[in-house]
């Protein structure tokens, strides 16, 4: 019996997918949200973690792979559902060391299979995400742009990104003007409409 724990926000999603899930005879499905799923790894010791990365709790997607290795001392692989219209999530799922990944479009049987193959310890990425995995090679961003760009989608004026990053006011305005050109926005505000569109942050 393969044991998955489904994470999702999303409460008429999250129904849907066990009890699609549990039509299988040979998986056993217990769903959680985000701030539950912590302790539903824990008492649950799964074989794969099952993650919607465009849900409204996908932020917490590194948090996903922290609990998932740490169930019970476990490793529990991650297998994502994802789309090629958001691909700075599919670059967060592979950097949070997903080893699987399902498109949102795909049949029902593509994602029982992911869950299969990850549960034996293989990689199974659907085809049909080879584009979106194309663009998210191409992220012009560099780690520090996205963590002062990250603090600026949350609201957070220059002064404050200058010390949650231990950076100066004028080093945080270079990096708004370099992640303006880089995103090819107008100003800060473009930037973070045109990096949340595409999953960036």
């Amino acid at each position: 019996m393969i044991r998955v724990l489904l994470v999702h926000d999303t409460s008429l999603m999250r129904s849907a997918l066990v009890a699609l899930l549990r039509e299988e005879m040979d998986l056993e499905v217990i769903a959680a949200s985000w701030r539950t799923a912590p302790a539903r790894a824990q008492s649950l010791r799964p074989h794969v973690c099952v993650v919607d990365v465009d849900c409204p709790g996908s932020n917490k997607l590194g948090a996903a792979a922290n609990f998932s290795r740490s169930a019970a001392g476990l490793a529990c692989p991650l297998l994502v559902l994802a789309s090629n219209a958001r691909p700075g999530l599919l670059r967060r799922a592979f950097e949070a060391r997903a080893l699987g990944y399902v498109s949102k479009d795909a049949g029902p049987q593509r994602l029982v299979d992911g869950i299969r193959r990850v549960a034996e310890g293989e990689r199974f990425v659907d085809e049909t995400l080879a584009f979106g995995f194309l663009q998210a090679a191409e992220m012009p961003l560099t780690p520090r742009e996205l963590s002062v760009l990250s603090l600026a989608a949350e609201g957070a004026p220059t002064s404050e990104i200058a010390n949650s990053l231990h950076l100066t006011s004028g080093t945080v305005r270079n990096y708004m003007a370099a992640i303006t050109r880089k995103t090819g926005a107008r100003n800060r505000v473009d930037a973070i409409r045109i990096s949340r569109g595409a999953g960036w942050v």
